[in-house]
């Protein structure tokens, strides 16, 4: 066996060779030697798309108004904060259909389809997109037939709360949809459009953060590390900063 020599190598050092051979030994027919630097170039990494005010990209004008008025009732405003729909969970829920996630990237779609336990993830045959337009549609059918030819937002917020409790009991039976499967979906993405960072449509003002005293995406904690018990005195921060620190002239 050959002799190893082993010399002191700073952790930085180290971390940057192991990456190097890293980049070199995973990619077929390519290697590239990098020296005294990290094995990455600035700008290269893919950040988050920031969301931006504007029209539906997935609802129909119909499907928001029913969306919006739905998490409002799932998340509703009180003297701590928005509701829902003034966090922009509707907008996030909007955005992520329209996206990768409604087409169900990355999940394996192919039959067969049968009932599994809650810790093996998604087992259903229809994407998340067309699990929303097939359930937005039966739930607007089941309330106009319900209530006289009115939509889900017309009702009275105790009427909108029965209607949403009906479905997460199984008590209302939507057509050719499982309501309680669909409900559980909407409530899912309702929360994490309340508590995502604000870069993705939701959480608009980062109201969900302030809510339950999360700091967000700051650099630095170490002055905070021991500190138990305390309540981080610092206002929350999103991947793309604060709106009070754009420079303003």
């Amino acid at each position: 066996m050959a002799n190893i020599v082993v010399r002191s190598l700073s952790r930085r050092s180290f971390l940057a060779s192991t990456a190097a051979l890293i980049v070199a030994g995973s990619t077929p027919g390519f290697a590239r030697t990098i020296v005294g630097r990290m094995p990455w170039e600035p700008g290269s990494a893919t950040p988050p798309v920031q969301v931006r005010p504007g029209p539906w990209m997935f609802f129909t004008a119909d499907e928001a108004a029913l969306v919006e008025a739905a998490v409002d009732r799932l998340i509703p405003p009180d003297d701590r904060g928005p509701g829902g729909k003034d966090a922009g969970c509707a907008v996030y829920i909007d955005r992520q259909l329209a996206g990768p996630y409604g087409g169900a990237a990355g999940l394996y779609m192919r039959p067969p389809f049968m009932p599994g336990a809650a810790t093996q993830g998604y087992q259903l045959p229809g994407s998340p997109a067309a699990r929303y337009r097939a359930g937005l549609l039966a739930l607007a059918d089941h309330v106009r037939t319900a209530f006289a030819g009115k939509t889900f937002r017309e009702l009275a917020p105790a009427d909108q709360d029965k209607v949403l409790g009906g479905l997460e009991t199984g008590a209302i039976v939507l057509k050719d949809v499982n309501g309680a499967e669909f409900f559980a979906l909407l409530l899912q993405n309702t929360q994490e459009g309340f508590f995502a960072d604000p870069v993705y449509g939701g959480n608009r003002d980062m109201a969900g953060w302030k809510l339950v005293g999360f700091p967000g995406s700051r650099y630095d904690y170490r002055d905070w590390v021991d500190q138990h018990d305390k309540a981080y005195p610092l206002p929350p921060v999103s991947i793309m900063g604060r709106s009070d620190w754009t420079v303003r002239e």
